[in-house]
């Protein structure tokens, strides 16, 4: 396939089905730009099995399919994707061997994991988006690789929390919570209780503003990385976590908000963030 033809591909899926990611990876120089949309339409491909409507045994096949399909990476492939994912390899040290951990975590969501404790969730948010701050990282090429690649981990943590706190309603009629049982415990939630919304009681809104807090100090963690970084790949990542973290902001002021329609920001305050970013005005 025409390189021109599979990055522009995986542009497009990237700037359709990503747009928090889009803002902050179009502040990049066209080579990086290019690999990361590579990045991010593997694993957008490997979340839509996940998260589609297939019997599990289909689900099942698709991802061990799509797991082979990392075996033949290569610029000079058929399909778009692992085309242009092969050219960014060529180009950057992406460590594809991390999409095995993205499958893995798209595996748990398939066995109706429950989180008992913390330490469980923390486990299915390394595989499903610590692994994708590890690609990124390989993209971005850190001024000083030593230590980096736990805090590109962290900072994937952060951003995955961030979408656990929002996703709630939409997670739900998935039949899915990952919010941990010992939390739900905490603050006397119980899932019909999700179910129900605000009218539940205060417990919610408390258990929300304390998986806020959380993930907050998770990207207190990950931040550091952008020190790391050079200019326009910490503007990238600054970008990405700035809109992440104002969405946070938006959450603690309304809680059981999430319970009843999906929170986001407007486009020009995402253009904001943007903006500071690239100016060095911080996330």
């Amino acid at each position: 396939m025409n390189a021109a033809t599979a990055v522009r591909y995986c542009e497009d899926v990237t700037r359709t089905r990503a747009r928090n990611f889009w803002y902050g990876i179009r502040l990049l120089p066209e080579p990086k730009r290019q690999a990361l949309a590579s990045v991010y339409a593997m694993a957008r491909r490997i979340d839509d099995v996940g998260d589609g409507t297939a019997p599990l045994s289909e689900k099942r096949d698709g991802l061990d399919r799509i797991e082979a399909s990392l075996e033949q990476v290569s610029p000079d492939s058929e399909d778009p994707v692992l085309a242009a994912l092969g050219l960014a390899a060529v180009r950057f040290p992406i460590p594809l061997a991390a999409f095995g951990d993205l499958v893995a975590g798209v595996r748990m969501d398939l066995d109706d994991q429950r989180y008992a404790t913390w330490g469980d969730l923390e486990r299915y948010c390394r595989r499903v988006a610590g692994s994708v701050g590890r690609l990124s990282l390989g993209v971005f090429g850190p001024r000083d690789p030593d230590g980096d690649p736990r805090l590109a981990d962290d900072l994937g943590v952060a951003m995955q929390l961030a979408n656990v706190v929002r996703d709630v309603r939409e997670d739900l009629e998935r039949g899915r919570v990952y919010l941990p049982e010992e939390d739900l415990a905490r603050f006397d939630v119980t899932r019909a209780d999700l179910a129900a919304g605000g009218a539940a009681g205060a417990g919610i809104a408390e258990l929300i503003r304390f998986e806020v807090r959380r993930a907050r100090e998770w990207f207190g963690r990950g931040l550091p990385l952008l020190a790391h970084l050079d200019r326009r790949s910490a503007a990238c990542a600054g970008a990405m976590a700035g809109i992440y973290r104002r969405l946070l902001v938006r959450i603690d002021a309304a809680p059981t908000a999430v319970l009843e329609r999906r929170l986001s920001l407007p486009g020009w305050e995402k253009a904001l963030v943007a903006a500071r970013a690239l100016a060095g005005a911080g996330p």
